[in-house]
C-alpha cells in the first residue's frame, strides 16, 4: 500500500463514516481490510484501487463495515445508567408529567447491549412510567451489528460482560449455548440504520441521547458538527450521555456538564445553538 493509497482511504473512511485514522493504524488497515481482500482473490493495494473507482457500492460498505469498532456491552461503565435512574428520569418525570411521553436515542449501538441496558434501567422505574409513551431508539452505521442487535441473540460470554445474573433470568431465554432478549423487551426497542455523518433530523426530538465512546474516532471538526446537529434534537430541557473520558469543553455547544457524573451533560436552553459544517461533510 502506497503512502498515496492510504492517503486516499484516510480520506475515505473520514467522508463516509467520520472515522479518523493516521499513519500509525496502518496495522490496523491490514488487518482488518486484508480478510476482505483476500476474499475477493486481490491484494489490499488492488482492493484500495477499487474503492477509488467508486463503482463497487458493496465494497465500500464492507470497507466501513470492517473499520467500524464494535465493542460494547452491557451496562458499559455503569455511570451513565445510574446517572439515568437518578438525575435524568426523575426531573423529566416532574417536566413531562402531563405529556407523558419521552424518547431516548442511543447512537452508535453496536449489537445492541446499550439500549437494551437502558430498557431494563427504565423497567425500575415500571411505575412511575404507567401510561407513560416510551421510545427507544437505537441506531448504528453498520447494518450488520443492527441486524444482530434486532435478535437480540448473544453469546454466553457477551452476556457475562456486566449484565447481572438477576437481570439475565427475568429478560433472557437460553437458545443452545446462546441467550436471546425476551420479546417484550426487544419489542420497546426500535433499530435503524444510519450515518451520523448524514441527515438524522427525520429521527425526530429526544429528552436523552447517549453517544458514547464514537466520537472519539472522530476530527474534532466531525465530532463539533455532529453534536451541534444532535444538540438540535435533543429537547430544551434534555439530557445528553458521552463516554466518560470524552469532554466538550471549548466546542461552544448548548450542554452544561453535570457535577460528579462523568460524561453527562444537560441541554441548557439559554445557550445559542451554534451550527457547524465540516469541511467536505456527506450531505
Amino acid at each position: 500500500m502506497t503512502p498515496a493509497q492510504f492517503s486516499f482511504l484516510a480520506d475515505f473512511l473520514r467522508q463516509r463514516s467520520g472515522l479518523s485514522i493516521g499513519e500509525d493504524k496502518r496495522y490496523l488497515v491490514d488487518a482488518r481490510l486484508s480478510p476482505i481482500a483476500r476474499a475477493r482473490g486481490r491484494s489490499l493495494p488492488d482492493l484500495i484501487e477499487t474503492l477509488r473507482r467508486g463503482d463497487d457500492l458493496a465494497l465500500a460498505a464492507a470497507v466501513i463495515e470492517a473499520m467500524t469498532t464494535n465493542e460494547t456491552f452491557f451496562f458499559r461503565d455503569a455511570t451513565p445508567f445510574a446517572a439515568l435512574s437518578e438525575v435524568m428520569l426523575p426531573k423529566l418525570f416532574a417536566a413531562r408529567g402531563l405529556e407523558k411521553r419521552l424518547r431516548i436515542w442511543c447512537a452508535a449501538c453496536s449489537t445492541g447491549q446499550e439500549p437494551y441496558s437502558i430498557a431494563m434501567t427504565l423497567d425500575q422505574h415500571a411505575e412511575a412510567l404507567k401510561g407513560w409513551s416510551v421510545e427507544i431508539v437505537g441506531t448504528d452505521i453498520s447494518s450488520e451489528v443492527i441486524d444482530r442487535a434486532r435478535a437480540g441473540l448473544f453469546t454466553q460470554f457477551e452476556v457475562q460482560r456486566g449484565l447481572p445474573i438477576r437481570l439475565l433470568l427475568a429478560n433472557f431465554v437460553q437458545e443452545g449455548d446462546k441467550w436471546r432478549i425476551s420479546e417484550a423487551l426487544r419489542s420497546r426497542v426500535q433499530f435503524r440504520t444510519l450515518n451520523l455523518l448524514r441527515d438524522f433530523s427525520t429521527l425526530g426530538s429526544f429528552d436523552v441521547v447517549f453517544c458514547r465512546n464514537v466520537l472519539i474516532y472522530f476530527d474534532a471538526a466531525t465530532k463539533r458538527e455532529v453534536l451541534g446537529r444532535m444538540s438540535r434534537q435533543t429537547a430544551s430541557d434534555g439530557f445528553l450521555a458521552l463516554g466518560a473520558a470524552e469532554s466538550l469543553n471549548g466546542m461552544g455547544l448548548p450542554f452544561q456538564p453535570i457535577a460528579g457524573r462523568p460524561g453527562i451533560c444537560g441541554r441548557t436552553p439559554a445557550a445559542p445553538v451554534i451550527q457547524f459544517r465540516r469541511e467536505g461533510a456527506v450531505a
